[in-house]
This record gives structure tokens, C-alpha cells and sequence, in this order.
């Protein structure tokens, strides 16, 4: 065999060779570095759309319990659970209420003078509420210094 030959086989089998290596189906290659990040900015954006609101994006405080206390003198003593998140001595979670489910009437009324910042949540009572005995159930709502009444959340007054 000539030499011209000899490389004109060999290059031809180099061809052939390229053309099947670019006909066949890659080896898979392992991902799972660009996987785990994939799975956890959709983890982040799922918990972002659930989550409750905290920090500066949060208008206004959360309420989270309220205890209602009958006296022997019919009226109640409110203790009001709160969080805000947000506290700060620029703003905070100013007051509480107590109002009718309409929210047309308000039976009391707990003002917060300073934030609570470092004791989140927090409970503030406040005793002398008259709420008149037909009344089943209220609504209680936190306030924002900033962004004024949140929304109202739904209690049932006990009984007896």
C-alpha cells in the first residue's frame, strides 16, 4: 500500500468516526449542581407566594390570639396577641380594638406607646371592655402607625 493511501483510509476512518460520535446521543451528563439550584430558587419563590409578610413589606400587625375574661361586674378583660415583625422605634404596632363584626361599633380600644421590637410576639391586656351580652362573637384588629387598621380577625366570646 502507498503511502497517499494509507493516509487517505486513515482520514477517511476519522471522518466516519466524527460523523457517528455526532449522530449518536450524547452521554448524559451529570447536573445536579445546576439541579439543586434550579430546585431551590422555585423552593425560595413557592415559600415567597406562602409565607406571611414580614419585614418592611408587612402593613400592618398580625393578631394572633385573644383571650376574652368575663368580671363578676359583666365586663371583660381583653388580653390581645400581636406580632409585628417590623417593630422599630420609627414605626410600630400602635393599638388594638375591639369592635362589633360590622366593625361599626368599637367597644375598646388598647393603645401601645412605644415598639416592641425586641419581644415579638407580644401580649397587652386591657381590663373595663363593656360588650353587650347579646354580642356572640367580635372582631379585633391591630393597628399600624403608619398604615393605620389591619385586617380584622374573627373571635368567639366564651360563654357562662
Amino acid at each position: 500500500m502507498s503511502h497517499n493511501l494509507w493516509f487517505r483510509l486513515a482520514a477517511g476512518v476519522v471522518v466516519l468516526g466524527l460523523a457517528a460520535a455526532a449522530c449518536s446521543e450524547p452521554e448524559p451528563v451529570e447536573q445536579t449542581e445546576q439541579t439543586e439550584q434550579t430546585e431551590q430558587t422555585q423552593q425560595t419563590q413557592e415559600s415567597e407566594q406562602t409565607e406571611p409578610a414580614t419585614g418592611d413589606a408587612q402593613l400592618h400587625p398580625d393578631v394572633l390570639d385573644a383571650v376574652f375574661d368575663q368580671q363578676d361586674d359583666g365586663l371583660w378583660t381583653v388580653a390581645v396577641t400581636l406580632s409585628s415583625p417590623y417593630d422599630s422605634p420609627e414605626r410600630y404596632a400602635d393599638a388594638w380594638r375591639v369592635t362589633s363584626l360590622d366593625g361599626e361599633t368599637t367597644w375598646g380600644v388598647r393603645e401601645l406607646t412605644h415598639d416592641h421590637a425586641d419581644e415579638q410576639p407580644f401580649t397587652r391586656s386591657q381590663s373595663g371592655i363593656e360588650i353587650p351580652s347579646t354580642e356572640t362573637t367580635v372582631l379585633v384588629q391591630g393597628r399600624d402607625q403608619a398604615n393605620g387598621w389591619g385586617e380584622p380577625k374573627q373571635f368567639d366570646l366564651p360563654q357562662g
